[in-house]
């Protein structure tokens, strides 16, 4: 059976938000996107922390990440995923408009598994985003959900 754990779109701008969910949806994949708007709610999401507290998600088939975000940029929220231990197997791809060699540099340095620069063109950001979401959605085998640690019975 076909692993359907939810991509995580994190993305601030609401009409590359927009974009994006519509072009995902056009695919028909069955996997639930679930859009977060800044780098401190990506992670509260990725660790089941806050609002997303004792959700079972199993951490997404992949991150949809931008790079420039409020409160935690996409960097800083790459770099804070791939030192946890629970978390660093997770696939990122940093979807942005940056074309700063810089960024693309520094994400792979980080370990990004993918770095896609938003095309401008309406046409070729949809195809782009679709060709994301079949990938990701189905084609690739992604790494086994997460699991929560429980404590065994030495523990107590």
């Amino acid at each position: 059976m076909r692993d359907l754990r939810p991509i995580l779109l994190v993305e601030d701008s609401p009409k590359d938000a927009e974009l994006t969910l519509a072009a995902l949806s056009r695919c028909q994949l069955l996997n639930e996107v679930t859009h977060v708007r800044d780098g401190v709610e990506a992670l509260e999401y990725l660790r089941s922390e806050g609002k997303y507290a004792g959700a079972s998600h199993g951490g997404p088939v992949v991150v949809l990440l931008d790079l420039k975000l409020p409160k935690l940029t996409g960097l800083e929220v790459l770099e804070e995923v791939r030192r946890d231990p629970k978390l660093s197997s997770t696939p990122i791809v940093m979807l942005t408009s940056s074309r700063e060699e810089q960024d693309l540099v520094a994400s792979y340095k980080l370990g990004v598994n993918a770095f896609v620069v938003k095309p401008v063109d309406f046409k070729e950001f949809f195809e782009a985003i679709q060709g994301l979401g079949m990938f990701w959605g189905i084609t690739n085998q992604p790494p086994p959900p997460i699991r929560p640690i429980l404590p065994s019975s030495r523990d107590a």
